[in-house]
């Protein structure tokens, strides 16, 4: 049985360096914008059955309950926090933070998946030819596409991600575009590619795109950052637990290997 005990502690090692390469992500992302953080979703592993419950002796008692042996743990999966972040305001005209549910549609590299993918980072900025795009990475256009006019000298983004610009020579504000916000059945089946994008998947469902506000989206709150939602605190406690976890699992193989010594000197003595 000390085998088995060296095998199962091992899966436990294995399971937990990666609940810490998770907490170490979500820590080095505190300051990221609209960043979402990971939790690790544990299961135990089949197990061996010494005796089944309901079995009958020779006297023909039945067994209340039967003899079973785990063989470990594994990560059964990762699954997104996605819960929102505080907004910062930040009086930028072009930051935006979704408040509410929802996900900015951004065109990728037709490399990555469909050339479609999916943020929270409300970071906007316009690049050479006038087009709002997400200001992280290549600078990713927004889908539908939305160019400010020659001339603008300032916009206003409304809840409803209408967006109005200012333009020299005009005394009225322009509408020149509109948000759009999209949604997932499941947005935590949402394949994380890294920079704050997502990407549609099977698990996640087809993408409902519709106006900011309307039918369960979120509303735009101009002016503001969505910040991350992972709290520093949490995860260090978190992490502490996970330490203390490892080093009980590090015991257990010390343990196994004692009793296997012991067992190896019985022909000694």
């Amino acid at each position: 049985m000390a085998i088995a005990a060296l095998n199962s502690a091992a899966t436990g090692l294995r399971a937990l360096s990666t609940q810490i390469d998770v907490i170490a992500n979500n820590l080095s992302n505190a300051e990221t914008t609209a960043f979402k953080g990971s939790r690790v979703n544990f299961q135990d592993l089949m197990y061996q059955t010494l005796k089944q419950p309901g079995s009958q002796n020779e006297a023909g008692d039945v067994a209340p309950s039967g003899i079973f042996v785990g063989l470990g743990t594994e990560i059964a999966n990762t699954q997104l926090d996605l819960t929102q972040g505080s907004p910062d305001q930040t009086n930028n005209p072009t930051d935006v933070a979704i408040q509410g549910t929802g996900f900015f549609r951004v065109k990728v590299l037709s490399t990555l998946g469909d050339g479609t993918a999916y943020t929270r980072n409300g970071n906007l900025t316009t690049n050479n030819n006038g087009e709002l795009v997400v200001g992280s990475g290549d600078g990713y256009r927004l889908d539908p596409n939305i160019t400010l006019p020659k001339g603008t000298t300032g916009i206003t983004i409304a809840m409803d991600g209408t967006i109005n610009a200012t333009i020299s020579g005009k005394v009225a504000p322009t509408k020149v575009g509109q948000l759009q916000l999209t949604t997932f059945i499941n947005p935590q089946g949402l394949n994380a590619l890294g920079g704050g994008l997502y990407q549609e998947t099977d698990s996640s469902g087809p993408p409902i795109t519709g106006t900011p506000g309307q039918n369960g989206t979120g509303q735009i709150l101009g002016g503001y950052l969505e910040e991350s939602n992972v709290d520093p605190v949490k995860e260090l406690v978190q992490l502490i637990k996970t330490q203390r976890s490892f080093e009980l699992n590090s015991q257990s193989i010390q343990t196994a290997d004692q009793a296997l010594q012991t067992i190896a000197n019985l022909k000694r003595s």
